[in-house]
């Protein structure tokens, strides 16, 4: 068999870029080694003898890696797998093709593009049509929007956009669309907003994100009595938010009856691919078109998104974009068409169904836990009162029966929500407390931030909807076969789901205890921000009231910003925090999540404490400062008494530099002044005679620190936990404890018996002459005269008596 030598070197050199993408490793040139492309050395001018391939690609990965920390570990590029090989090498080979001659180019590109339009319609039910490849995924559909305007006005090929101001047209979307998908289409076809047509969802019966089939109808009515031209409507089997698909087999047939154009898209088509497809999304096969995104359904990077339609007249599709008579267009089915023949039939339909089973694995455990809500239950409150209980309850069951086989979805969308009635379900439980939906949906928000991290294959994300709120939402189909989400990762989601729980229901009953323990504190104030995952926020207030705005303002940024330092050296389970980070709060203290054994009391009394220590401080170091000047002015004042009267007693004669020299030697003076040394803890000026005389610092007797005894505290008992409730790592945490004692020395000092000191520990103690002492043996070391005395004081028998020496 021959084979193209083009062609396997392109496959050599895919699979060697690859590896070095990926992988990280170096090429297999043996030259490589010695071409080492650094950050910092990357050249900004073009070389001029070039370079080859191994170096450009180290080149690329370099760049791809340049924002990687050293000390965190590299995210490694996601493995994308022989059949992401194939759609890779599908782009090189479209530039290798478009360089061949016209003929065979014609030929092979036709080949092409038939063979992938035959199997997408095939695999996804869709007879006799045909498929337009794009990049953007709105693009089908603007291409199809243009198709219906050439069909519906026939003189718009030549008259243009004038023929439109007969009869305005008007597209109808669902209220779930994407965001910006209708104005993204009216600004590319040049029509005002007024011809988009937005359609509420249901709020009576089915599903809250489904399109509200008769006030769409009249719409419709109201729009063609007006002398407007229904032209598209676009609904969607698999709403961007929820995931649910709106009735398309009603719209399809209210589409016939005002001739309009049915454009479906959504994540749900690729259920079609299934023998067991549900109804509603059967339905989409009678569409007028419909955009499948094979890239994320099958884990396929860079291949386009694709739309198959239904039309009779290929020169208006040619008009309208959907066609092309350039060659190299049809080249973007490529990627696609190498992928589909790799993954083959069954291959496409197990990756598919493989996502299916796994939403429906999550849905069935998420239906155990109490405190989780799924999207689209419906709620018997909203069925209207019927005479008859039973009669009322029986079409409630009808109800809930049809709508949880039309909410068949791959898409689970589920929530935190804490029951307060028998009778709730579905959405946030209202009159819980005030701003409970604000509260909720910061929580869900976090708990879909700690899934994704403890559980990143999972692929959840946050999805904020009309009427439950914020909510977790698990897409396999969109992210399963690029993560590579196995069952195992489904179980291992719901165990750190059931870990979480807890944690939340304790958080939001704890909210309301501290705000009310915050209240009992004058120093404190509470911070009601509902955005904030956690028990509360909250500030301490300096009690200077003299101070002016701007000073106060300042003294409570420092006081908060010490308290918050203090609170995060604390051997505590808590976070502290500053908050968000574009929050609307500042200067205050955010505490997040809770547990089940906190508590909020000591909490509370434990920020107030420390922040009542650290304002204390502070005035006292303001104190301090004030007394330091006065003693320096003091200390000058009396520094030149000193010297006044010291130049009395000596007279002029010594003053002089030789005469003074010759005078005190042969007869020595001795001066009357005393020195002085300043005591900054008594904040006065004392004389040093005693320092000279004792050979010893004598600023006053040095206070001994205040012995204190630690709360009552179970060993290993971390704070702000009650008693009983340590856990297991009670014995573990061996550090945690001292820290935690020392806390409690800090706020709670209470006088003990001091204990003996050690033999090796001795105190500098002044000597007194109303203290008589005990004149101890000189010791070999001491030199120049100076002996050092002992003072023994009596003891219990059987205890070393502590020593108290003075010397140097």
């Amino acid at each position: 068999m021959m084979v193209d030598p083009t062609l396997a070197e392109m496959g050599k050199n895919l699979n060697e870029a690859m590896k070095i993408l990926e992988d990280g490793g170096k090429a297999s040139d043996p030259d490589a080694d010695r071409r080492q492309f650094s950050r910092s050395s990357i050249p900004g001018p073009l070389q001029g003898d070039g370079q080859d391939v191994a170096s450009i690609l180290q080149l690329v990965q370099n760049l791809m890696h340049e924002d990687e920390e050293e000390d965190k570990p590299s995210h490694r590029m996601q493995n994308v797998g022989e059949q992401g090989h194939m759609a890779l090498l599908g782009h090189s080979l479209a530039a290798y093709i478009s360089v061949l001659d016209r003929e065979r180019l014609r030929k092979l590109i036709t080949r092409i593009a038939s063979d992938t339009t035959l199997w997408l319609c095939r695999l996804f039910r869709y007879e006799s049509g045909s498929a337009y490849y794009h990049e953007d995924d709105r693009e089908g559909l603007l291409k199809v929007c243009r198709l219906v305007i050439n069909t519906r006005y026939e003189d718009y090929s030549t008259e243009g956009y004038t023929v439109l101001n007969s009869r305005q047209p008007v597209i109808y979307q669902s209220a779930t669309c994407r965001p910006g998908l209708g104005q993204h289409l009216c600004s590319q076809l040049a029509l005002p907003l007024s011809s988009l047509c937005t359609v509420p969802c249901n709020t009576m019966f089915g599903s809250q994100h489904q399109m509200d089939i008769a006030l769409l109808d009249k719409l419709i009515r109201e729009d063609v009595e007006t002398g407007k031209l229904p032209l598209l409507l676009i609904a969607n089997a698999g709403t961007p938010g929820a995931g649910h698909t709106d009735k398309l087999g009603r719209l399809k047939e209210l589409c016939e009856q005002y001739g309009m154009w049915l454009h479906i898209e959504g994540v749900n088509l690729a259920t079609l691919a299934l023998w067991e497809v549900s109804s509603p999304v059967t339905a989409a096969t009678r569409s007028d078109s419909m955009t499948l995104t094979l890239g994320p359904w099958l884990g396929l990077p860079a291949v386009p998104a694709v739309t198959l339609y239904r039309h009779e007249d290929p020169a208006l599709s040619l008009a309208a974009g959907l066609t092309s008579s350039q060659p190299v267009e049809k080249l973007r089915a490529l990627p696609l068409w190498l992928s589909l023949q790799y993954l083959g039939h069954d291959g496409i339909v197990e990756k598919i169904r493989h996502a299916v089973e796994l939403s429906q694995q999550l849905l069935e455990k998420l239906k155990t836990l109490a405190s989780i809500k799924t999207s689209g239950v419906v709620s018997l409150s909203r069925i209207p009162p019927i005479s008859g209980g039973s009669l009322r309850d029986l079409l409630g069951s009808l109800i809930l029966s049809i709508v949880e086989d039309e909410l068949n979805s791959p898409v689970v969308v589920f929530r935190f929500s804490q029951e307060t009635s028998a009778e709730s379900s579905g959405g946030s439980v209202e009159g819980y407390f005030a701003g409970e939906r604000e509260v909720l949906d910061s929580l869900n928000r976090w708990l879909c931030e700690q899934l994704a991290q403890l559980v990143p294959a999972s692929g959840v994300d946050i999805v904020e909807l009309e009427d439950e709120g914020t909510c977790v939402r698990f897409t396999p189909l969109m992210t399963a076969a690029a993560l590579g989400t196995q069952r195992c990762d489904v179980d291992l989601l719901v165990e750190r789901l059931i870990e979480l729980i807890p944690v939340l229901n304790c958080t939001l009953r704890l909210r309301l205890d501290f705000r009310e323990e915050v209240y009992r504190h004058s120093a404190l104030s509470y911070i009601e921000d509902l955005s904030w995952p956690g028990l509360g926020a909250v500030r301490y207030e300096p009690r200077v009231e003299e101070l002016t705005d701007s000073k106060r303002k300042l003294e409570v940024e420092k006081i908060n910003s010490e308290l918050l330092v203090k609170l995060g050296d604390l051997d505590a389970d808590l976070i502290f925090s500053t908050g968000l980070e574009f929050g609307p709060e500042k200067d205050c203290i955010f505490i997040g999540m809770a547990t089940e054994d906190l508590d909020v009391a000591e909490l509370v009394d434990t920020i107030a404490a420390l922040g009542r220590d650290i304002e204390e401080n502070g005035r006292l170091l303001e104190n301090m400062t004030e007394v330091v000047r006065k003693g320096i002015q003091e200390a000058e004042l009396q520094l030149q008494k000193d010297n006044q009267d010291k130049l009395m007693e000596e007279g002029v004669l010594r003053q002089i530099p030789l005469v003074g020299s010759v005078l005190n030697w042969f007869s020595p003076f001795q001066s009357t002044v005393k020195g002085r040394t300043f005591n900054l803890a008594a904040g006065s000026l004392d004389s040093t005679e005693p320092t000279y005389s004792m050979k010893a610092q004598t600023g006053g007797l040095v206070s001994p620190e205040t012995p204190t005894s630690s709360a009552k505290r179970l060993p290993g008992q971390r704070l702000f936990r009650r008693e009983g409730a340590g856990g297991s790592d009670s014995h573990s945490e061996t550090s945690s404890v001292g820290q935690a004692e020392d806390f409690s020395r800090e706020r709670f000092p209470q006088p003990t018996t001091p204990s003996p000191v050690q033999d090796e520990a001795v105190s500098v103690v002044p000597e007194s002459p109303e203290i008589p002492q005990v004149p101890a043996e000189p010791e070999p070391t001491q030199e120049k005269g100076e002996v050092g005395t002992q003072e023994k004081e009596r003891q219990p028998d059987g205890q070393d008596a502590p020593v108290e020496e003075t010397g140097r």
